[in-house]
């Protein structure tokens, strides 16, 4: 979480839906990439890699909206979730820069 990329907020998934900020219910729409937190708001380009991305058995972005369910967002959480996402992705690239440097490296 100290990546340089995570200040960079070009790179923070968009949430543009004005509304209450509340986690009514978390759900991931593939198609339109977006992580949904109640009717009307949700996170904009979230791809299946991240929202499936696991530590520990939890999805990350999932286990962190439905640990704050049935609760208000607030600006500082709703930034910090956006800062996961980066970190999230920043974690991916890098793990595939591993890959392609150390191709024989064990996968489980």
């Amino acid at each position: 979480m100290e990546s340089p990329a995570l200040n960079e907020h070009t790179q923070y998934p968009k949430y543009p839906a004005p509304g209450t900020h509340r986690v009514d219910r978390v759900a991931y729409g593939e198609a339109e990439r977006r992580v949904y937190v109640n009717e009307t708001q949700y996170f904009e380009g979230i791809g299946p890699g991240v929202w499936d991305f696991s530590v520990g058995g939890y999805q990350v972005c999932n286990k962190w909206l439905k640990d704050r369910k049935g609760r208000q967002l607030s600006l500082e959480e709703i930034e910090q979730y956006q800062r996961v996402v980066v970190a999230l992705r920043e974690t991916i690239r890098v793990m595939g820069e591993i890959d392609t440097l150390i191709p024989s490296w064990p996968h489980v």
